[in-house]
């Protein structure tokens, strides 16, 4: 069959898909150096810490300057992580298409991206938000790209260092909303600190090999028998069920929440136990979905708790 389009017809859209793809490659790169799907977790997070300092007296204009400002310092410090283990992610399936290990981007692009969202994200805290966001926003970087990363080569121990600026992203939007470092602050560093433990515990044994072929001393490949990994996840699972009524000690949800912070801890703790008595992928990503699943409920738990007191 003869085409219907004349010959001396002009073909502008065909000419312009390859340059247009060109561009949509390359921000979904920029894109992927954020780490989006943990940013968007984080910043979930700093919004409901906001929300809970804010007594019910919260404006969307300083959410939205909070959110942007934290927004940069996660970009930068996932880019530096990501720069500092470019070798270590070229051994890993899950990780070797990243832009640096696929070769997509050069060190000083990601080197560059890293420092203009830092210290754009630091500087516009600092001048939008208050010093103290913009103090905890470099601790988290420093924390987690400085500190965390390296260690994750030395010691299985890394996990605790880490759990500290994954914990931090609530305690942000609590400054950012005007709160202090005092105890609310603490409670809501505490749950995000230990609920961390059995998620990773739980991601470090599904790709422990992974793990192990790329040099990174991770707890599974430290722990020869495998028995420290699950009674870790069990005894973090626990220690969060007390920790997690803290809010309602210190005022900022009633006794709905706590019933809710019982019956999600106490399935929490279950899938650690299970992941303990037979440490297996099945069972690991049992607790891992367990974990998901739990870190939104009881947060979304807490501020409508926190808000119906309010009324």
């Amino acid at each position: 069959m003869r085409s219907v389009i004349p010959a001396t017809c002009p073909a502008p859209e065909i000419a312009a898909v390859p340059a247009r793809s060109a561009l949509q490659a390359r921000l979904a790169d920029y894109l992927e150096l954020t780490k989006p799907r943990i940013a968007l977790l984080a910043l979930i997070t700093v919004a409901m810490g906001f929300g809970l300092a804010s007594a019910g007296n919260w404006e969307l204009i300083p959410l939205v300057h909070a959110l942007f400002g934290i927004t940069l310092v996660a970009a930068s410090s996932s880019a530096f992580n990501q720069l500092f283990e470019v070798d270590t992610d070229a051994r890993m399936r899950r990780t070797q298409n990243r832009p640096l290990p696929a070769g997509r981007m050069g060190p000083g692009e990601v080197i560059l991206f890293g420092l203009v969202t830092g210290i754009c994200g630091v500087a516009y805290l600092a001048c939008f938000v208050n010093a103290l966001t913009a103090a905890l926003g470099v601790l988290t970087l420093v924390l987690y790209a400085g500190v965390y990363t390296p260690l994750k080569r030395k010691t299985g121990l890394n996990t605790v260092v880490g759990a500290i600026p994954g914990a931090l992203p609530p305690v942000l939007g609590w400054t950012a909303a005007g709160g202090s470092l005092d105890m609310g602050a603490f409670s809501l560093f505490a749950i995000l600190f230990l609920w961390q433990f059995p998620h990773f515990m739980a991601i470090a044994w599904i790709y422990r090999e992974e793990y192990a072929r790329a040099g990174l001393k991770m707890l599974p490949i430290e722990d020869t028998r495998h028995l420290t990994t699950g009674y870790l996840a069990v005894a973090y699972a626990l220690a969060l069920i007390p920790v997690s009524l803290l809010p309602n000690q210190v005022g900022l949800a009633g006794h709905g929440y706590s019933l809710a912070a019982l019956f999600l801890g106490g399935g929490y703790l279950w899938s650690s136990i299970k992941f303990l008595r037979n440490q297996s992928v099945p069972t690991a990503r049992s607790l891992l979905w367990t974990s998901i699943a739990h870190l939104p409920l009881l947060l979304g738990a807490l501020v409508s708790d926190h808000y119906w007191l309010l009324k």
